[in-house]
């Protein structure tokens, strides 16, 4: 997942299937105003616990915008001049829920089970996913959809063909324990996951997470 290198960057491609830039213009208690904005896919994330291991199910991903995040103000205009001892793309390695982006007509629940198996290897039917609370991601700059769900799983449930992506996608699956997930939450805790993550995991903890 590490292995990285040659990295730069340039202009949007204006036939970008994922991000299209647009102004978007309106007046304000009488003051012409405009704000910059994405238009990005909806998506969905899914809280996954293994009940055979009494384990959440949780992925890592190099995230190019992380980053890019970390290494902007050195990077100069195209990214080139990144030093890559000082900066090593693991610093962008983020821990995530399962998730995915709505890009086909079909039910969210189907394709929030999709990404279970993809990502997580396990087949679940989709009777079994439970819709949980939607919110809205980027409201600075998308206003993007997010649906979450939960789901239990079991090591039977496992697919040992299944996981870590499709495509080009390359992605970890790692398991916490109870104990573990909530040292995630401790004040002064320094993470890469974005915060649907982390209010996924205290839903998980607050709401279904077994009682000691």
């Amino acid at each position: 997942m590490n292995d990285i290198s040659n990295i730069y960057y340039g202009p949007l491609p204006e036939d970008s299937p994922y991000v299209k830039p647009f102004r978007f213009h309106y007046t304000q208690n009488g003051k012409e105003k405009s704000w910059d904005l994405l238009k990005v896919h909806d998506s969905v994330s899914i809280v996954v616990f293994n009940t055979s291991r009494q384990k959440l199910v949780l992925v890592k991903q190099f995230r190019p915008a992380v980053y890019h995040g970390l290494v902007s103000a050195e990077a100069g205009a195209d990214g080139r001049s990144i030093d890559m001892t000082k900066y090593p793309p693991s610093l962008a390695v983020t821990l995530e829920l399962c998730a995915g982006i709505v890009d086909k007509p079909i039910p969210l629940a189907e394709i929030a089970r999709e990404e279970v198996l993809e990502e997580c290897g396990y087949d679940v039917p989709v009777e079994r996913l439970e819709q949980i609370i939607s919110y809205r991601s980027g409201v600075g700059t998308s206003g993007a959809l997010q649906v979450m769900f939960y789901v239990e799983v079991t090591d039977q449930d496992r697919v040992a063909s299944a996981g870590g992506g499709v495509g080009d996608e390359i992605i970890e699956v790692v398991e916490f324990s109870l104990e573990e997930a909530a040292k995630l939450l401790e004040k002064g805790s320094v993470l890469t996951s974005p915060p649907a993550f982390l209010f996924g995991v205290l839903w998980f903890l607050t709401n279904r997470a077994p009682k000691a």
